[in-house]
């Protein structure tokens, strides 16, 4: 018969971490942490379960929710500023290179 394994806290912590804030399947952080992905799912499962930090140091469900919509602020943000600064270098291109003048 096959002995359970018993792993610490902070293994399942990091192990959760890896797949809710790097986005790592299940089978990548198993790989990387030397665990069965089975074992990450039933971390994983019951981390969604509690709603909370259950699992020592890992993000809530709402704390990574209210994580999704600040970046996704900054993205737009940042797209923004980057449209600006192609249309204000193509305009001093345009003012700088001779001959290109309209």
């Amino acid at each position: 018969m096959k002995e359970r394994r018993q792993y610490s806290e902070e293994l399942k912590s990091e192990a959760v971490r890896m797949v809710t804030r790097e986005d790592l399947s299940y089978s990548e952080a198993g790989q990387k942490l030397g665990i069965p992905k089975g074992t990450i799912g039933s971390w994983m499962a019951h981390y969604r379960e509690e709603g909370s930090t259950s699992i020592s140091g890992a993000p809530t469900l709402a704390e990574i929710l209210a994580e999704n919509i600040q970046l996704r602020k900054e993205l737009a943000e940042v797209k923004m500023e980057r449209e600006i600064l192609k249309k204000a270098t193509a305009y001093f291109a345009k003012e700088t290179l001779p001959g290109m003048r309209s």
